[in-house]
């Protein structure tokens, strides 16, 4: 897999951006199949910083409905990717 494949877009939210900010934690959206060791790998070299810490968490799709037909959304892998001290903070536009 390739760095583009294990990193699918960076999660610009409220709480993303926070973390950002204070925690000097990126939030991204990752292949559901990507490991730690494969989205530390890919932040490294896809933004050249130092990682020290990984955390994943599987999203399960929500039940949509549209009148009387009904479904749900994919599910999804989030990553949250902390910093090392030091390590100068990405914007996700440098990309």
């Amino acid at each position: 897999m390739t760095i583009y494949e294990v990193i699918k877009k960076a999660i610009v939210t409220e709480k993303g951006v926070a973390k950002k900010d204070s925690e000097r934690t990126l939030c991204f959206e990752v292949a559901t199949d990507a490991n730690k060791v494969m989205v530390k790998a890919a932040v490294e070299q896809l933004f050249k910083v130092k990682v020290a810490d990984v955390r994943t968490a599987n999203q399960v799709g929500k039940l949509r409905r549209r009148g009387r037909f009904s479904g749900y959304r994919s599910d999804w892998k989030k990553a949250y990717v902390t910093l090392k001290v030091g390590q100068k903070m990405p914007e996700y536009t440098e990309i």
